[in-house]
């Protein structure tokens, strides 16, 4: 038991380091603040740079991992390349995530918002992590809740507890649907143990589906798409993206995307192609792929017309967020799908582009570029002058001409265009769908290829205001010092990427073989 023990800690010890950090947060934050809620002026600095010191040690542990026995099959957490991927999108993501909030909260409020963002991220990692379907709850459950608190402590107006209310109240609905749907699949596999299941499914694969694995499935979907903002389940998102602060919207924008996608990917597995070929089968991937790709088409459709519409930038970058979300739904889908089979038996595919590399290729794009964004929103909101609308960003060009470039390159990402990573991202997507071998692979990459020009008008328009748009005080903005930082390492990231992404390619592949 205790080598079990041993061997299941070593697994997770940058979780560990980030959990601890967190502790460390909530056990000595209060200390230093007195009763009249008056903290020593700087405290959200000691803290910044806290957090940053326990996201590098936990970064030297992901580069430099202590050698471990080999886990059993039956472990609660299993290490593979993608716990690998979102060590790195969860520690780059953290990074940018303690600098944009560096300055969005008080002094006496400091240590438990950057407590919480610690164990979102851990908790995304283990998300990653887990092999047990309690574990996984669990890790879902690590990253909801301190987002609660997140929300609050970041903005404690009416429109902060507005938001951080509707948000609570439906993820908790979203968490509730996924533990439905999780005492089904236990129900019919007879185990929580993802490698278990998955072993047990593959073994009845030739067998008439039960009716409560459906229900599962549905379910499990339906729950997770919450997390990823997938329509229907968006409603909540720009309402909760203008109500609270630009570093709590920075958060919602990436970590549960994160989240939702790997989860779902945990649980989905991979497709069997021999099964493929019988009328009903027992592969729960397959059996989801319909839905997803439904799911895919409405988000991105619903996210980027609606996006058209707005003029507050929380709100735009939220209806701009969910498009995003239904990009990421694309290579899921073909990721999940069955391709096409020949006659001789052999799948169909004339491309080494698969849809789950592709699918992790873009979420670490996306996640660059849109922190990048929120970042210089955060940035240049200071004083009396906060960038609330478009019509904020008018003149940005001659009031910070280094944020309206770096902005440039940041949407120029977002939308698609080289010389952005996001050019590479949306390519891949474009690739893994369109030489699926299926109708519907293909209607899905001209689906994607209609919003992504749809995306342009709103995006090339923000870049318009800023650079042909008088601005209404040519006084010159000012720019938090930590959040531009992060808008300068995200586009720096976009542009590095574009021109050397074989190294990050070549990972992901590894996770799809």
């Amino acid at each position: 038991m205790f080598q079990h023990l041993t061997n299941a800690i070593s697994l997770i010890l940058p979780e560990v380091v980030l959990l601890a950090a967190a502790v460390v947060n909530f056990a000595v934050g209060p200390f230093l603040v007195s009763e009249s809620g008056q903290a020593p002026n700087g405290l959200r600095h000691r803290w910044g740079i806290w957090s940053l010191l326990a996201l590098g040690i936990a970064g030297w542990l992901w580069l430099a991992p202590v050698p471990v026995a080999e886990a059993s099959h039956l472990a609660p957490f299993q290490s593979d390349a993608l716990v690998w991927f979102v060590r790195m999108v969860t520690l780059v993501t953290g990074t940018v995530l303690v600098l944009i909030n560096w300055n969005q909260t008080a002094d006496r409020d400091s240590a438990e918002s950057h407590a919480c963002l610690l164990l979102i991220l851990a908790g995304a990692n283990l998300i990653a992590l887990a092999n047990d379907l309690v574990v996984l709850f669990l890790a879902l459950e690590l990253v909801s809740i301190p987002t609660y608190v997140f929300l609050y402590v970041a903005r404690r107006d009416a429109s902060g507890q507005e938001a951080t209310l509707k948000y609570f109240l439906l993820s908790v609905f979203s968490s509730a649907l996924v533990l439905y749907g999780f005492s089904f699949l236990y129900g019919a596999a007879g185990t929580t143990n993802l490698t278990a299941i998955h072993r047990t499914l593959a073994a009845n694969e030739l067998q008439p589906m039960p009716a409560m694995l459906l229900v599962s499935i549905t379910t499990i979907v339906a729950g997770l798409a919450f997390r990823v903002t997938a329509v229907p389940f968006h409603f909540y998102a720009p309402d909760v993206f203008q109500g609270t602060a630009n570093s709590a919207a920075a958060l919602l924008s990436v970590v549960p995307k994160v989240a939702g996608i790997v989860a779902l990917v945990r649980v989905l597995g991979q497709p069997s192609v021999e099964a493929a070929i019988h009328a009903g089968y027992w592969n729960i991937a397959a059996k989801s792929g319909g839905m997803i790709y439904l799911l895919a088409i409405a988000t991105m459709f619903v996210g980027n017309l609606l996006a058209l519409l707005q003029k507050n930038l929380r709100r735009l970058l939220a209806y701009s967020s969910i498009a995003h979300a239904g990009y990421m739904l694309v290579g899921l889908s073909i990721a999940v799908s069955v391709p096409a089979i020949g006659d001789d038996g052999l799948a169909i595919s004339t491309t080494h582009v698969g849809g789950l590399p592709a699918l992790l290729f873009y979420l670490a794009v996306y996640g660059v570029t849109t922190l990048g964004v929120f970042a210089l929103i955060a940035s240049l909101s200071t004083g009396e002058r906060p960038l609330e609308t478009t019509d904020d960003l008018a003149g940005l060009s001659k009031t910070h001409p280094a944020g309206a470039f770096l902005a440039t390159v940041l949407l120029f990402g977002l939308t698609g265009l080289p010389p952005t990573v996001g050019f590479l991202g949306k390519l891949t997507l474009f690739f893994a769908s369109w030489n699926h071998g299926t109708d519907f692979g293909r209607r899905l990459a001209m689906c994607l290829a209609i919003n992504a020009a749809i995306a342009a008008w709103y995006y090339l328009r923000l870049i318009g205001v800023m650079y042909l748009q008088p601005s209404r005080d040519d006084t010159r903005r000012t720019a938090g010092t930590p959040a531009f930082v992060g808008v300068s390492l995200c586009a720096a990231t976009s542009l590095a990427v574009f021109f050397s992404p074989d190294w990050l390619w070549q990972a992901l592949q590894r996770i799809g073989s």
